[in-house]
């Protein structure tokens, strides 16, 4: 089961009752559209990601922060956790937001990309990271982690917290492209790791709905919200092939069992 969303974030989640999510993956806007150019196949492209990417100051951004990942805390049930990416650019404002909230940070990983775009002006390191934070709603929750199912993924030995995963390929890409878009192998990890079979994921700031994916996949009822209805097409798009094909692995399992 999935329910889609178009609105803004923040506005949407105030209209849903607290405390009944089990898990948020958020995806938020990095505010790093500045006009500059980056690499990508090989050629001079921008930065710019869209007017929603836009910085609006330091003090602006920190208080959207407050703003989402509040609505984002009110939602958790009690023992929930919230998964925030970011690089830089936003990550370090999100954790300070995240402790002035009530927060409890559980870890912070460095999700590695090794095929990341070289950086072509030569006046910095290449960035080939991003930061994900993991946090429980409070000091006193119980959060939920399959230390066993991460440990069976990394060879029978403890998962680290530097994750080896290349950028999104062009497989995931089939039904539309978005600027963000986060690989299936991440999400799915994440979703793994953290909630059980049955339990509400959410997705504040959709996009291409990988996370929806994952959660599906993962017979995990799943909510994404995005502004944009071109991304919530394609996150239809992309949910409902894979809602298909459960169904029809469940069909034939069903038919084999008749047999």
């Amino acid at each position: 089961m999935y329910k889609l969303f178009r609105g803004d974030c923040l506005e949407v989640m105030k209209s849903f009752p607290e405390a009944r999510v089990d898990m948020i993956f958020a995806d938020p806007p990095y505010r790093l559209s500045n006009d500059g150019l980056t690499c990508q196949s090989g050629k001079w492209v921008s930065v710019n990601k869209g007017e929603w990417d836009r910085s609006e100051g330091l003090a602006s951004d920190h208080e959207f922060h407050l703003a989402w990942l509040g609505e984002c805390r009110r939602l958790l049930k009690v023992d929930g956790t919230l998964w925030v990416s970011g690089t830089y650019h936003a990550i370090f404002s999100i954790g300070y937001a995240l402790q002035s909230l009530g927060f409890r940070i559980l870890n912070d990983i460095c999700w590695f990309k090794p095929n990341a775009s070289p950086n072509l002006s030569r006046r910095y390191f290449t960035a080939s990271h991003e930061t994900l934070i993991w946090a429980a709603k409070s000091d006193t929750s119980r959060h939920y982690f399959d230390y066993e199912a991460m440990r069976a993924e990394n060879a029978g030995k403890q998962m680290r917290s530097m994750w080896s995963i290349p950028s999104t390929p062009a497989r995931e890409k089939t039904f539309g492209k978005h600027p963000t878009q986060k690989p299936l192998t991440l999400l799915r990890r994440i979703v793994s790791a953290s909630s059980r079979p049955g339990d509400i994921v959410l997705d504040p700031f959709c996009g291409s709905g990988t996370t929806g994916v994952a959660a599906v996949e993962q017979s995990r009822r799943f909510i994404g919200i995005d502004r944009s209805h071109e991304y919530l097409q394609l996150a239809k798009k992309r949910i409902e092939s894979v809602r298909q094909q459960s169904d029809r692995v469940m069909e034939a399992a069903e038919l084999y069992i008749a047999d």
